[in-house]
């Protein structure tokens, strides 16, 4: 089971700032959409220069020409990008064999899918590396989360590796452990919080001992 820590208000700066601060207890660090669109996927590059151990993920939410953003984003650094479930199965697969090439890997967003089960299965027979159940920024604000969608790909992926991302904060966190993800996402629950350190540390061995018990 892994950390990953998700950016999106930040630059490129503040972001290295913060990854500086909780670097040890993270496996994955995530150049969030917003992030993406105000500096490019150069703060992909210089995130995995600056941190050269931890695994970089650009939050791209591809929805088309999978097979070239998938490469754009691998020769920036990029060891996992992000396809929306929502998308076709061409393009997905089109990102998954660019992935291949590059030795990078494929997290499926699963964000707006309505019928997430039958999505799961039938991207999970595409080859996917990740496949994310996802409450997005705007639902979360309506008081969602993805605890139960995760329960749901839980029973039905088979081959891909599953994650979990949106809302998640240290008085949640067991609850998602609860169900056995591969990946967690978290973002505002580090990122939003005074003593970041402290908080990564903790989370970092909840999910530690959660693994162990898997």
């Amino acid at each position: 089971m892994e950390l990953q820590l998700a950016l999106d208000l930040v630059n490129i700066e503040e972001a290295k700032e913060i990854v500086a601060e909780v670097a040890e207890f993270i496996d994955i660090v995530e150049i969030g959409t917003p992030v993406v669109i105000n500096e490019g996927l150069r703060a992909v590059k210089e995130m995995k220069t600056a941190f050269p151990s931890l695994k970089v993920l650009a939050d791209l939410k591809v929805m088309d020409a999978g097979g070239y953003e998938v490469m754009k984003a691998s020769e920036a650094g990029a060891d996992i990008v992000t396809i929306l479930g929502a998308t076709d199965d061409a393009t997905i697969t089109g990102a998954v064999e660019e992935a291949k090439k590059h030795g990078s890997k494929i997290l499926i967003d699963m964000i707006n899918v309505k019928d997430i089960a039958q999505r799961a299965q039938e991207i999970d027979a595409l080859g996917v590396d990740y496949i994310c159940v996802h409450t997005g920024y705007d639902l979360q604000a309506e008081g969602e989360n993805s605890f139960e969608q995760l329960r749901t790909i839980k029973k039905v992926v088979k081959q891909a590796k599953t994650a979990v991302a949106g809302g998640i904060k240290l008085d949640t966190l067991a609850e998602v452990l609860a169900a056995e993800p591969d990946l967690v996402i978290v973002g505002g629950g580090i990122t939003g919080v005074d003593d970041k350190k402290a908080v990564a540390a903790q989370m970092q061995q909840m999910v530690k001992q959660a693994s162990v018990k898997a």
